[in-house]
């Protein structure tokens, strides 16, 4: 390993009676330490095992030192650390759910106060998930939101798929790139190899026959026809509230929120497709004005996967499972037990 500012000296052929002031430089240098010797580091104690004792002699750099490096890597996205917990803690609530809903499985993840923290658990499950059954040429449809841009950020795969990763609804500048299906698309493409097609449309028109001519244009068909023929569809499920991310993005008012909600509606499949507790579409006015994959389509593809780690989730939950859409629900213990509670309560 070599340590920028050391004079070229690899730090293993270090003179064991190098002075103080040379090894304070060599400590320095190491904040500007290449990605690649980074990785070494990274390796040589996650993978190969070795203490920061051992690699502080090795490298003669100090303990602490070592420690800075191995963080800077986790920074950096070199070393990705992931809590596998214990499938006992969530086995029975997997199993009610499957029964009770008819969904083919469910993933959960164990709570965390910290949302962001929980939204990160959660599509590290998902990611895992994916890495598992992504069979090579599949077509993944893929919607918007934070939770399916976050399990973008947690796939990790040492085996290339060749998959297509098509977004399954148009884009909006307002919700940058965490949101943004194309972006999603690129980056579930770099991970698991394979491309990335996007759908060369706006997500939100002002006006349903806008949509359905946008709808029939040859560009937008051919992307959208390809998002009906998947194998696997990745989609949010949204809540309706003022502070929702479509309110914040623009695409309705809080007024209009308030109205659908005094109409029933719970909340949305893939960012616009409202439906209401019982699973039944929302009669609101905010209906019909998304392009992209329409419920029809999503009942086609054989394994829809929707993703909500948000407590806030939880009568959006139940509607979107009682449309009979989804095969995989991926959500927080804590929001399974609530969805159970709640069906009781709502049959």
């Amino acid at each position: 390993m070599i340590v920028p500012g050391a004079s070229q000296q690899t730090l293993t052929d270090r003179d064991p009676c190098m002075p103080n002031e040379t090894i304070v430089r060599v400590q320095r240098a190491s904040a500007a330490i290449s990605i690649e010797q980074l990785t070494q580091l990274a390796t040589l104690y996650y993978v190969d095992g070795q203490t920061q004792d051992e690699l502080s002699r090795r490298f003669a750099i100090s303990r602490a030192t070592i420690g800075r490096m191995l963080k800077r890597a986790q920074e950096l996205g070199i070393v990705e650390i992931r809590v596998q917990h214990h499938p006992t803690h969530t086995v029975d609530l997997e199993r009610e759910l499957i029964q009770r809903f008819g969904i083919s499985r469910a993933l959960l993840s164990i709570d965390h106060k910290d949302a962001d923290k929980q939204r990160a658990l959660l599509a590290g499950i998902v990611a895992n998930y994916l890495d598992r059954t992504l069979s090579a040429g599949a077509i993944v449809a893929v919607g918007m939101g934070r939770n399916v841009s976050a399990v973008s950020d947690y796939a990790i795969s040492v085996t290339p798929r060749n998959c297509t990763f098509v977004c399954a609804i148009g884009g909006s500048y307002r919700g940058g790139e965490t949101m943004n299906p194309d972006h999603i698309c690129r980056r579930l493409a770099a991970r698991f190899g394979g491309e990335s097609e996007t759908l060369y449309a706006p997500a939100m028109v002002g006006d349903p026959e806008v949509r359905r001519a946008l709808a029939e244009n040859d560009t937008v068909r051919q992307t959208l026809d390809k998002a009906r023929r998947a194998d696997m569809a990745l989609v949010g499920i949204g809540d309706v509230s003022e502070e929702s991310n479509i309110v914040r993005m623009g695409w309705f008012s809080a007024q209009e929120i308030t109205e659908a909600k005094r109409t029933g509606t719970v909340g949305d499949i893939m960012g616009y497709d409202f439906i209401d507790i019982h699973g039944q579409p929302a009669m609101t006015p905010i209906q019909g004005r998304v392009v992209g994959l329409q419920s029809r389509d999503l009942r086609r593809i054989p394994n829809v996967i929707a993703i909500a780690a948000e407590n806030s989730k939880v009568t959006a939950i139940l509607g979107a499972l009682r449309t009979g859409l989804i095969d995989t629900l991926a959500t927080t213990a804590t929001n399974a037990m609530a969805v159970l509670s709640l069906d009781e309560a709502t049959r």
